[in-house]
């Protein structure tokens, strides 16, 4: 990634923070991001470790998962059942926890959730069996899923249009590090400590945050609180499920990152079990592709509308897959399979930055439960897509599930390019 670009962008994001969200009045939390450079860097810094978290709870223990199937003797698709309870824990944590903190605030929510996973990530590493430990997988996901979907909506609370877009392009990017570590690190642990030690470390990782945390600002004021009671705030899913050109850029994302989850799930047995490497070259491999969807997020800001920046990652991420495909068919080499990984990574990152911008700029008025709907959508699909990719012949199945997806994200990405751009945005 270039450096210089980065530079750029992060100058203009600073310059962006004098421009408040229009919501009637400027905010405490504008005020004091304006007022002290310093919280707006702490700001930054905890929300790409409130979103990390979210990274962290499949991307660090995949590279373990051909060695859990061992240890619990289990088939491939039990053990990517793991995988899919997590995505589940982390839809049914968002749909919940969305209207929790629009009612009580951002805060009560960060902790509470975070909570919640230190406690299930201690009780997964007594896991008897697979089934005990896919359970805990759950518990996981709603616990993780308190910092993802904050990570989002805190930001839609302080700013609207193109700061926002800036603001979570640049968590985006610097979050690019919690992809390209997390399989480093869990790699290198699995290989040292087996995967029971991956999840003492997610759990130490989790405590770190929950004390950080403790300097964390409130950014939902009191009076723009939902004033009904919790429950109550469910019905804000029936004006965003029903508003066209919200659900437009929720599908697209969706879809998106149902691509990404079908990547990790099939990654790990690709490259171990086809290929050949251990979980700590595996590891290095997927962290390096990793980087290149967190230049892809950067790149998006170069598109003027910013919705641009979708289509184009869209083509290249559908270049990407048919070349993936037919390495996967036919080549079965590492190197061109490597080479087609980091485009679709690339078109991956720019399109994940475009459509959370353009969603939760359209939602914002209901920034939880826009938030909560947004990264649901990626989990369904995740959940359903992650045992797929296992059956059968691994490479064949792999191949004709990223066909798929690609056509449907080119389907979403057409849709999304009839919806006139935003002014701010």
């Amino acid at each position: 990634m270039d450096n210089s670009n980065n530079t750029s962008s992060s100058s203009e994001i600073s310059n962006s923070t004098t421009q408040p969200a229009d919501i009637g009045s400027e905010s405490s939390m504008t005020r004091e991001l304006n007022s002290k450079p310093k919280y707006y860097i702490f700001l930054v810094t905890y929300l790409v470790l409130m979103s990390a978290l979210g990274s962290f709870v499949n991307d660090m223990y995949s590279p373990a998962l051909p060695a859990m199937c061992k240890f619990f003797g289990c088939t491939v698709s039990i053990a990517q059942m793991g995988l899919t309870m997590g995505m589940i824990g982390l839809s049914i944590g968002q749909l919940v926890l969305g209207p929790v903190s629009d009612k009580y605030g951002r805060l009560p929510v960060l902790y509470g959730s975070l909570s919640l996973f230190i406690i299930a990530a201690v009780v997964s590493i007594f896991s008897p069996n697979i089934h005990i430990f896919n359970l805990c997988r759950m518990f996981q996901g709603i616990g993780a899923s308190g910092g993802y979907f904050l990570a989002r909506t805190i930001p839609a609370d302080i700013y609207s249009g193109r700061p926002l877009a800036k603001l979570m392009a640049l968590i985006g990017a610097i979050n690019g590090i919690a992809p390209a570590s997390a399989p480093i690190i869990g790699g290198v642990t699995a290989d040292a400590w087996g995967w029971k030690g991956v999840f003492a470390v997610l759990c130490v990782f989790a405590v770190i945050v929950l004390v950080i945390g403790i300097w964390m600002k409130e950014s939902l004021a009191p009076d723009r609180r939902s004033p009904d009671k919790w429950w109550h705030a469910f019905r804000g899913y029936k004006s965003l499920l029903t508003n066209g050109r919200f659900m437009t850029h929720v599908a697209f994302k969706g879809l998106a990152l149902g691509m990404l989850f079908a990547y990790i799930a099939a990654m790990p047995f690709i490259l171990q079990k086809t290929y050949g490497l251990s979980q700590t070259i595996y590891g290095l491999v997927i962290g390096f592709n990793a980087i290149f969807m967190a230049a892809g997020s950067m790149l998006a800001l170069k598109f003027h509308p910013l919705k641009k920046a979708a289509s184009a990652g869209t083509v290249i991420m559908i270049v990407g897959v048919i070349g993936e495909a037919i390495v996967l068919y036919t080549l079965h080499n590492l190197w061109v399979f490597e080479a087609f990984a980091v485009v679709i990574m690339l078109g991956l990152g720019m399109i994940f930055s475009t459509t959370n911008t353009l969603a939760m700029n359209e939602g914002r008025s209901d920034a939880g439960d826009a938030s909560s709907v947004l990264g649901i959508s990626g989990y369904v699909v995740g959940a359903v897509v992650s045992p797929l990719a296992g059956l059968g012949n691994i490479l064949h199945s792999t191949a004709i599930l990223y066909i798929v997806l690609a056509a449907l994200i080119a389907v979403a990405a057409i849709l999304s390019r009839r919806i006139a751009p935003d002014l701010n945005s």
